[in-house]
């Protein structure tokens, strides 16, 4: 049987479409707002702090790394940032194609290497949606030797140093969705590492118009339903139904942008008898009916 996790990492098809190495010293602080766009960090030496949204900074040590698997708002800073009112510092290229924030005569005190990736799959916009705000991975020997490979070729001038590069990266984000599935919050990744809950997981995935109970779910597992509902929401963060809505409801955002508002056969292809009883379920779900969703602009 084929393994989930490699099933996810297949469908989300990661590739790295931009890096850098910044360094810093001082105090310095970035903000930067994506659209949406996967972001990475590999924390090559020293420490940082990331900030996502109205989060609680999350300080950052040699060896980690973090993956925002949809980015919007966020700052980077130094352990003791800045005061608040500082501006933020635009980044300095230097000669060896590294940039720099923060004091230029100091050694740097953090060594980062940040940048984007993508998600080629046609259906990426349905996983990410279910993956962690934040994946932050620490104290994984594979990935900290992974992080050092990275490193150490990103400073070099080896021939064909973009190609491997951008291979070593490709890798690291594959262990990171990895790792993040017994390390990370509650959610799809970690749902997919246990094996039991992985079975039912796929085949709500394959067969996503079936008329699911959580006792015909906890069948595909092998699981008393009460064992079942318990071990699902606990590794999953929510109720089984309530995953199968979320899944349908993504599936039907992606659908609803594609085909332009055809609702009753969106609805059909979500598991929905009725075009009616679809609309009620996604515009209490989304904020907003079908058609209107179908006819806005993306906000990402």
């Amino acid at each position: 049987m084929t393994d989930p996790l490699d099933e996810v990492v297949s469908l989300l098809q990661p590739r790295i479409r931009y890096s850098k190495v910044v360094s810093a010293a001082g105090p310095w602080r970035v903000q930067r707002s994506h659209e949406g766009q996967p972001f990475y960090c590999a924390v090559l030496e020293g420490a940082s702090l990331l900030t996502v949204g109205g989060q609680e900074p999350l300080p950052l040590q040699q060896g980690d790394f973090v993956l925002i698997p949809e980015s919007h708002a966020f700052s980077m800073s130094s352990l003791q940032p800045p005061p608040a009112a500082a501006l933020d510092m635009a980044p300095l290229a230097l000669p060896n194609g590294e940039f720099r924030f923060g004091a230029l005569d100091s050694p740097p005190e953090a060594v980062l290497l940040i940048g984007h990736c993508a998600f080629d799959s046609p259906d990426a916009a349905l996983l990410v949606s279910l993956l962690p705000q934040l994946i932050h991975v620490r104290g994984e020997a594979r990935l900290s030797t992974l992080v050092q490979l990275v490193g150490d070729e990103s400073r070099a001038r080896r021939p064909g140093r973009e190609v491997v590069l951008a291979h070593l990266l490709e890798v690291l984000l594959i262990e990171a969705l990895r790792a993040s599935a017994i390390s990370a919050a509650p959610g799809l990744l970690r749902g997919l590492a246990d094996e039991r809950l992985a079975l039912a997981l796929r085949r709500m995935h394959e067969d996503i118009t079936a008329p699911w109970t959580v006792a015909q779910l906890a069948r595909e597992a092998a699981l008393s339903r009460s064992a079942f509902f318990e071990r699902f929401s606990r590794a999953v963060g929510v109720a089984p139904m309530a995953y199968l809505l979320r899944w349908r409801m993504a599936k039907a955002k992606h659908l609803l942008r594609r085909q332009q508002g055809h609702v009753a056969d969106v609805a059909a292809q979500v598991g929905y008898g009725s075009a009616s009883a679809f609309s009620v379920a996604f515009t209490r779900h989304v904020g907003m009916s079908p058609t209107r969703y179908a006819l806005s602009p993306p906000t990402t």
